[in-house]
């Protein structure tokens, strides 16, 4: 009799730590979303585009029209542009040369590279690291470094 209460105890526990972790999750995932938007208009803004409102109905209905968060080349004579349209965020077109966009690609690329060496930094900073403690649990796994190296 004891352990039935017991075990529903532990099932109402279970099911309330299961919706707040998803809760968290969802927030979470929220804040990122909108931190990313925000991070790739000031990049966009960093490189040399210019935000046009979408302010008038006719405005509106042409971003409409546009791939949203996507680059679009646009070629008119010699000169090239590119534009970037945001409908559900700012409500805007994103102009800008071929001079900016090439700026905005080498950020990225750069911001990419700068990410991948802070990963190998923090893989390779505890050098007192014993894999061996954590065994090998995954098959056709020879661990972050290879075969041979503590497994």
């Amino acid at each position: 009799m004891s352990s039935q209460i017991v075990c529903k105890k532990h099932e109402k526990f279970s099911l309330s730590y299961l919706v707040a972790v998803a809760a968290s999750i969802m927030l979470a995932s929220c804040s990122t979303t909108t931190s990313n938007v925000e991070t790739k208009e000031d990049k966009l803004a960093a490189a040399g585009f210019v935000q046009r409102p979408a302010n008038t109905p006719q405005r509106r209905v042409m971003l409409k029209r546009l791939p949203p968060n996507k680059f679009l080349e646009r070629t008119r004579g010699n000169t090239v542009n590119y534009v970037y349209a945001d409908p559900v965020n700012c409500n805007c077109l994103y102009v800008g040369t071929q001079k900016a966009y090439d700026t905005y690609r080498q950020t990225q690329l750069q911001e990419k590279i700068a990410n991948r060496q802070l990963l190998a930094a923090q893989t390779y900073a505890d050098a007192d690291w014993d894999w061996n403690r954590w065994g090998p649990y995954f098959r056709n796994f020879d661990g972050p470094f290879g075969p041979g190296y503590g497994w």
